[in-house]
């Protein structure tokens, strides 16, 4: 029989059919068979075995004046080019480069933000009157500004706060923020206004305190609050909670390709094969074992066992070879000689 055929969907279906007794779809459906077999192939297979057939590039493209990537927006509205990816790439690895160049890839926002410290700038633009409710300003000295990071703060003549932060981008116009007093939880604020706009790119702005029903107080200064950046292609780019960030904040648009173990696609059609066909009689040991789990047939899980983890170790052994291939790197792994770049074994390529 052809390899094309032996190791089919249609192939795996059988083989777990014979293996858990259930010949019949009127004992388990075809519907449910393919579920069993799925959720082996994406969810137990990558986690239990990470192998090298699964690892290959994963490429993003930046966004201008955006420096957050993630499976959500940083602010509603955003342009997100990363949507759900965290549930197709198991886990991201090093090297990382930008448009060709090297990036310095880390995880840990203490190494990334002593980098490239967030420092705001904080300037008082204007002092209420105690009547007027409207203020413009322009910081283009200092613009562009990242979104999600304007404040606008006073008092009014009671003493109470009035603090407007950028919320939303407007509607076609991802470099215009709108301003909107945040109240409730932290984790889950309540956007309520808007109490004006600001261009991100330029640092024009105007705040409406309409809303508030009360103005800046008398001789009570208004202060602005956003962190300023230069853009520029990143050469450094920070992995933490699912979520990409880059710095330089990109001036224009750039491949960031990684690598990355990328998870097995699900089989679908009848005649469709995993992506290595040896994987096919592993994958149907799988789905038999979560089948007599859910029974609670715990004594045939024990029966197949044995020849479960017979099949992953075959399926392992090929990702075991192509790392042995490859030499720790030291600090001699590229010593040359006579200016000849040798095999990487020492002095001379001896």
């Amino acid at each position: 029989m052809p390899d094309s055929t032996l190791s089919t969907l249609a192939q795996i279906q059988i083989k777990v059919r014979r293996l858990t007794r259930t010949l019949s779809t009127n004992q388990l459906s075809d519907a449910d068979l393919n579920n069993y077999i799925n959720t082996f192939v994406l969810y137990d297979f990558p986690e239990s075995l990470r192998l090298f057939d699964l690892r290959g590039n994963f490429t993003f493209y930046t966004i201008p004046n955006q420096d957050t990537y993630g499976t959500l927006p940083i602010l509603p509205g955003e342009v997100n080019p990363l949507a759900n990816f965290i549930n197709t790439i198991i886990s991201i690895h090093e090297p990382v480069f930008c448009n060709g160049y090297p990036l310095l890839y880390t995880q840990s926002e203490s190494q990334f933000y002593s980098l490239y410290p967030p420092v705001n700038l904080n300037m008082q633009f204007a002092t209420g009157d105690g009547v007027t409710y409207v203020f413009n300003g322009n910081f283009n000295n200092y613009a562009p500004f990242l979104p999600g990071t304007i404040l606008i703060a006073t008092v009014d003549a009671n003493g109470n706060a009035l603090q407007i932060k950028d919320g939303l981008s407007v509607p076609g116009e991802p470099n215009i923020g709108q301003l909107f007093a945040a109240v409730g939880p932290i984790a889950a604020p309540v956007l309520i206004g808007p109490y004006g706009t600001i261009n991100y790119l330029t640092g024009a702005f105007t705040v409406d305190f309409t809303l508030f029903g009360t103005p800046p107080g008398n001789g009570q200064k208004i202060w602005f609050n956003g962190l300023p950046y230069v853009a520029d292609r990143p050469n450094t780019i920070l992995f933490y909670n699912s979520v990409f960030k880059v710095r330089p904040v990109p001036d224009q648009s750039y491949p960031i390709k990684l690598e990355a173990y990328v998870r097995p696609d699900e089989l679908l059609a009848t005649d469709q094969q995993p992506k290595l066909s040896q994987w096919w009689q592993y994958i149907a040991y799988g789905a038999a074992k979560k089948i007599f789990e859910d029974r609670m047939d715990l004594d045939s899980v024990q029966m197949i066992m044995p020849e479960f983890m017979n099949q992953e170790s075959m399926v392992l052994r090929r990702t075991l070879l192509e790392f042995t291939n490859e030499r720790t790197a030291t600090v001699y792994t590229e010593q040359t000689a006579d200016g000849v770049y040798g095999n990487g074994y020492g002095w001379n390529n001896s």
